[in-house]
C-alpha cells in the first residue's frame, strides 16, 4: 500500500486528503516509479473543482509530473532501467508515493538537477515545447509573447524562447512578478493591471507586434491577441483561464494572414507525448548540463499538505512551479 491524495468530491483544496491506496502496477510498456517529488499544476485544481476529468483509463489521483526511481518495469521494458532517475509526465496519478507511467514519457532527471527541481520539467516543458516550437514554429530572432509569465509555463517559456534565441515579452500582474520575469531573462514585462498589453508591445516592436503569442487566457485575450500579432504571426492556445468564449472581427485575423493553433496535453495519445519526450531529450536536456537552464520553484509542501499547494495555486501570488515532496 501507499499514501495518496484523493479527491473526496468536487470543491475548495480541503477536498484533498490522504488515503491508502494500492501500489499501481505498471503495464507493458510502462515502469512504475517510486516518487521523490510530484508536480503542482493548474490543471489540477481544475480536477479538483470537478472542472476537468481524468482521461478515460488514467489515474482519478490527481498529479500530472513526478521525479523519482524506477523501481518495476512493465512487460517488454528494458529501458529505462531499474534504479534510473527519471522525471516523467502522467496522464495522473502523480500525488503518490508510488506512481505508474509509459517509458516514452519518461526522461532522464538532467544533471545537476535534484529529483525535486526535475519534477518541476514534465508538464510545463512538454507544453511549452509543443505549443511555442512545434505548432508555434518559434524561430531564433522573432518575437513572443507570453501571458501569465510568473506562472511556471510562463517562466519555462521564458527561459526557453531566450534559450532559442528569440526577443521574449511577458505580461504580469504585479511589480514584482515583472520583476522576476525580468530577472529571468525576459527582454519587455508589462503589468497589466498599469498598461494596455497591446500597445506595450507594439511599443516594444516599432509597431512591428509579437510573431509568437502564448495565451492561457482565452476569452477577450484573443482580439487583442489578433491586434499585437505581427504579420504571418502564430497564436498559441492552451488554457482559457479568462473564458472559453470570444467575439473576434476575422478582418485583422485575415489581413495579417495569422495562424490560431491550440491544444491540450493530457489527453494526447501516448505517442504523441514519447515524439515530444523525444525533441526535448534531444534538443532541451542537454541545456540544463550547461546550467542555461533552471526549473523556478516557489514553494515545497509535504504530500500529506497538498491542499496547502493548491491554495497557494489559486492565490496566485507564485513565482514559477509549486511541488509536492512524496
Amino acid at each position: 500500500m501507499m499514501t495518496a491524495i484523493e479527491i473526496r468530491e468536487p470543491g475548495p483544496p480541503q477536498v484533498l486528503r490522504a488515503v491508502q491506496r494500492p501500489v499501481p502496477e505498471p503495464g507493458p510498456g510502462e515502469v512504475l516509479i517510486h516518487v521523490a517529488a510530484a508536480g503542482v499544476n493548474r490543471p489540477d485544481v481544475l480536477q479538483r473543482k470537478g472542472a476537468y476529468a481524468p482521461p478515460p483509463g488514467a489515474s482519478d489521483i490527481p498529479g500530472l509530473e513526478v521525479a523519482g526511481e524506477v523501481v518495476r518495469l512493465g512487460a517488454g521494458v528494458s529501458e529505462p532501467a531499474l534504479g534510473a532517475q527519471v522525471c516523467a509526465l502522467l496522464a495522473g496519478g502523480g500525488y503518490a508515493q508510488y506512481a505508474s507511467a509509459p517509458t516514452v514519457q519518461c526522461l532522464p532527471i538532467p544533471p545537476p538537477l535534484t529529483a525535486e527541481e526535475a519534477a518541476a520539467l514534465p508538464e510545463t516543458f512538454f507544453t511549452v515545447w509543443h505549443n511555442v516550437f512545434e505548432r508555434g514554429r518559434l524561430q531564433r530572432g522573432e518575437t513572443l509573447l507570453v501571458h501569465g509569465g510568473s506562472s511556471g509555463i510562463g517562466t519555462t517559456a521564458i527561459m526557453l524562447g531566450k534559450a532559442f534565441g528569440a526577443r521574449v515579452i511577458v505580461t504580469a500582474g504585479s511589480a514584482q512578478k515583472c520583476a522576476a520575469c525580468r530577472e529571468l531573462g525576459a527582454d519587455v514585462a508589462i503589468n497589466y493591471h498599469e498598461s494596455d498589453f497591446v500597445e506595450a508591445t507594439l511599443r516594444a516592436t516599432e509597431r512591428r507586434g509579437a510573431d509568437v503569442i502564448l495565451d492561457m487566457v482565452g476569452g477577450d485575450y484573443l482580439p487583442r491577441d489578433v491586434a499585437a500579432a505581427a504579420v504571418e504571426g502564430r497564436i498559441a492556445l492552451i488554457a482559457a483561464q479568462g473564458g472559453t468564449r470570444s467575439e473576434l472581427d476575422l478582418r485583422p485575423f485575415m489581413v495579417k494572414r495569422l495562424t490560431l493553433t491550440a491544444s491540450v496535453l493530457r489527453s494526447q495519445p501516448v505517442a504523441n507525448k514519447g515524439r515530444i519526450a523525444e525533441a526535448l531529450r534531444r534538443n532541451v536536456w542537454p541545456l540544463f548540463a550547461s546550467q542555461r537552464l533552471t526549473p523556478v520553484i516557489q514553494a515545497r509542501f509535504p504530500l500529506a499538505e497538498a491542499a496547502r499547494a493548491h491554495e497557494l495555486m489559486e492565490s496566485g501570488a507564485h513565482i514559477g512551479k509549486i511541488v509536492l515532496l512524496a
